[in-house]
């Protein structure tokens, strides 16, 4: 027997035993045969004795739990603990905030697909469907976004009141405080359609419904606060803003400079333990017209009137905004639209602990509160933004690209155009996905903090792209503003979803892969846990059994790795029956990778992992993209594997396996540590980088797919407004595409006829005239094709003004200074 023939029976049963998840003994007991079997043929010397003879060394000392114990794990700890990175109160808050959901079995290198597919479809009441096709509606024929943006600067006085009639303040406030007590899917199914008609009249309803006042005190408040309050708050009495953001700290909330004294003062009259209060906030959204004021500090406590800490930490309380010595009501200038946002400043306002949210027994315990309820917003508001936008860019430059012909042909038949149009229909079943799915773990009570981090940054970046794509395909259409354009200021005000709720850039260097590593892998929290505690006896048998684990746990993933990458996936064994197999598989190979590359770059690197921003950002995109695409898979099965949407569901996938590798490229050039470099590559890649972006093909199949009224396209575009109206013209251009088609065909008739020398020398309403005197059309067809042209003319259309209608006097901002 050749020394080759036993390397590859030593590395065939090694991935073996570790894709079977075989124990200890059953692995000694195969490295003992493989030996006896090399020492009777007396064959391959020097691998038997470094391979199975070695291996069998390793693993019966291994099988020793007591002197493993003694002479490996426990100086292993003592290792462990000095490399392990110091984390602060505030991180450990951040990395305890939210519920781990299934971005953890994207963590196991072996995700569970029939958990995932047995996750109830996301589904509307009965109530909440009809709120959607009642005052919804109603709201959105009343809004005028011309008006709002440019003329107003600000919501109509009947809009606001109507708004705070119908309960849109208050749809996360339950019913037996007069809320809506909506679902978060239906929240985000209204918050799409507001997006659509306004930016200015949704972000008015989307933050007293995301972190503010109301949330706080439904997961914090005293009672009596919860009482007083969110009654007011349902029905707009009472106009919530929330001033966390300081002029000094920026995105980095923990170093807020706004501080809250405790101290004794007088309260209407009485002398009472209180707190003094200085704040300077800036890009409060709603701040300028805000009856209630929710405010973020840190709270010192220097005569220790509380107890024995001076800091107290970070502290929230609600402060009525007709409070003595409060500073509001200018406004900052957003770019795109002018939604109502403005600073909040104080200087030594004195005010009661009651107005700490959940009384003075809450001080100090702010941080904490705001990102729990962070990781369950983040998942609402700004995927329901980018959802919006990229159905309204896929609406509106499919029609415009159906209708709009350049060289005597439409649009839509060009692959220049074709390409973009076919990004923006895939990119957006990936939002839309993401976004409903995320919802529906929201709405069944997880709190998933690493999904709102991941839809958070590339829900808004698809969304930057796909307003890119849209203003190319549009060309000088967009880019002339006026009451005909439809896309001109979503796409100037893409940079503040950029930007909100934690700047993208953040985002993903520090927070997706961050927490998520820590929070999401099935073993290094324990270890981190067991690390910090005093060591005993008790303490090292336990972090000898989590450590064998997680050693037990790499190895399988390392297996699964180079087998799956060997086979092409074929073998991996995802135990359902559908109709996209083949993609299962595909990410279950990868799920397998990114396990095994997270563990070696938490190994190599420890502490160092953290400032490594630019690695943990790339370790970030492979399990953004595993996390999408289990979105779009369970997306197309709840909505029955529809075969005309299996284009979608190609681009999509394949789309999102290659950002996956070249994210994996990109780590493995960039680690620092090269020999593990070497070593990953072989078994992530060993047969190469095989995935390729979607093919020109499909692109043109996409893309002649959503240019005509097929159900696709339908199935893409539900859920924003688009009914016609003199105030949307998004609902004007859908209705003409309805049109086209039964159009087209009276065209074809006249192209025809032209070419016979029926109509030559003609064009224009000429051709259509002349074409019912010569039979060629009768009376119905010529009114319906004169309307149709007439319709497309006003379409490509752009607005012109009087010279001097810019000009704004007396709007002067102050001098810099």
């Amino acid at each position: 027997m050749s020394g080759l023939v036993i390397l590859l029976m030593y590395l065939a049963g090694a991935v073996f035993l570790a894709v079977t998840d075989a124990g200890l003994k059953v692995a000694t007991v195969a490295s003992a045969v493989l030996l006896l079997v090399c020492l009777i043929t007396g064959s391959g010397f020097w691998i038997t004795l470094f391979l199975p003879g070695l291996t069998t060394g390793v693993l019966v000392f291994l099988g020793q739990k007591n002197l493993r114990r003694s002479m490996l794990s426990a100086p292993l700890l003592e290792w462990y603990r000095k490399v392990l990175p110091p984390i602060s109160a505030t991180e450990q808050e951040g990395i305890d905030a939210g519920t781990v959901w299934w971005e953890a079995d994207l963590f196991s290198g072996r995700p569970d697909w029939r958990k995932l597919l047995s996750i109830g479809k996301p589904v509307l009441t009965r109530r909440e469907q009809e709120f959607i096709d009642g005052p919804l509606d109603q709201l959105c024929r009343m809004v005028d976004s011309w008006q709002i943006n440019h003329e107003l600067a600000d919501l109509p006085a009947d809009v606001r009141d109507f708004i705070h009639k119908q309960g849109f303040l208050g749809m996360i406030i339950p019913r037996q405080y007069g809320g809506l007590e909506f679902s978060a899917v239906a929240q985000s199914e209204v918050l799409t359609r507001l997006f659509s008609i306004s930016s200015v009249v949704a972000n008015y309803i989307v933050v007293p419904n995301s972190l503010g006042p109301a949330e706080l005190l439904l997961k914090y408040g005293t009672e009596p606060q919860r009482d007083f309050y969110l009654p007011r708050l349902a029905c707009g009495e009472e106009v919530p803003c929330f001033a966390l953001t300081s002029t000094v700290a920026g995105s980095d909330a923990t170093s807020i400079t706004d501080t809250g004294i405790v101290c004794k003062g007088t309260w209407q009259g009485e002398d009472i333990i209180g707190m003094r209060l200085t704040f300077d906030k800036r890009y409060i959204t709603l701040a300028p017209v805000a009856t209630l004021v929710g405010l973020a500090f840190r709270l010192h406590d220097p005569e220790r009137l509380l107890g024995d800490a001076e800091d107290l930490g970070i502290s929230c309380a609600l402060l009525p905004a007709a409070t003595p010595g409060i500073e509001k009501g200018s406004r900052h200038f957003p770019i795109g639209d002018p939604f109502l946002n403005g600073p909040v400043r104080g200087q030594d306002i004195f005010v009661p602990l009651d107005f700490i949210i959940g009384g003075s027994a809450m001080a100090g315990k702010g941080w904490r509160m705001l990102v729990n309820c962070l990781s369950a917003g983040r998942a609402i508001s700004l995927p329901s933004i980018s959802n919006c936008l990229a159905k309204r860019s896929l609406a509106g430059s499919s029609a415009y690209a159906r209708l709009r012909r350049q060289f005597g042909h439409p649009l839509a038949q060009f692959e220049g155009i074709q390409q973009p149009l076919a990004r923006i229909a895939g990119l957006g079943y990936i939002i839309n996905a993401a976004r409903l799915h995320t919802a529906q773990a929201v709405a069944t009570g997880s709190k998933p903090s690493v999904p709102s981090s991941i839809l958070k940054y590339h829900c808004t970046e698809m969304a930057r792209q796909i307003g890119l794509d849209t203003m190319d395909i549009h060309g000088g259409k967009a880019i002339m503003k006026g009451p005909r354009n439809y896309l001109a200021s979503a796409y100037e005000s893409m940079p503040v979803a950029i930007t909100v709720e934690g700047a993208n850039i953040m985002t993903r260097s520090l927070m997706i892969f961050g927490q998520g590593a820590i929070r999401c892998h099935p073993f290094v929290l324990q270890e981190m846990e067991i690390a910090r505690e005093t060591v005993t006896g008790d303490t090292i048998v336990r972090f000898d059994q989590v450590l064998f684990a997680h050693v037990h746990f790499a190895l399988r993933n390392a297996a699964l790795a180079l087998l799956h990458g060997l086979t092409g996936s074929r073998f991996a064994n995802v135990r359902i029956e559908s109709p996209v197999n083949g993609f299962y598989r595909q990410f279950s190979r990868l799920s397998a990778a990114f396990a095994l590359v997270s563990d070696t770059a938490m190994l190599c690197l420890q502490g160092s992992l953290k400032r490594r921003e630019m690695l943990s950002g790339r370790l970030g995109d492979l399990l953004s993209m595993l996390y999408l695409g289990s979105m779009v898979m369970k997306h197309y099965e709840d909505e029955g594997c529809p075969p005309e949407d299996l284009p979608l569901l190609e681009w999509s996938c394949g789309y999102l396996l290659y950002r996956y590798q070249q994210a994996m490229h990109e780590i493995l050039i960039n680690f620092p540590i090269r020999p593990f470099a070497w070593v990953l590559r072989l078994l992530v890649f060993p047969l190469g980088m095989r995935y390729v972006l979607p093919r020109d093909a499909l692109d043109r199949h996409l893309a002649e797919l959503v240019s005509r009224d097929s159900a696709t396209r339908r199935r893409l575009v539900d859920g924003i407004y688009l009914v016609p109206a003199k105030t949307n013209p998004m609902g004007f251009l859908e209705e003409t595409f309805q049109r086209a088609e039964a159009a087209e065909s009276l065209e074809k008739r006249l192209k025809d006829a032209r070419k016979q020398g029926r109509l030559a020398g003609l064009s224009g309403m000429e051709q259509i005239g002349a074409a019912r005197e010569a039979g060629i059309l009768n009376q119905a067809e010529a009114d319906q094709l004169t309307d149709f042209r007439v319709r497309v003319s006003e379409i490509i259309s752009v607005d012109e003004f009087p010279y001097d209608a810019f000009a704004r006097a007396g709007n002067r901002a102050p001098p810099f200074s």
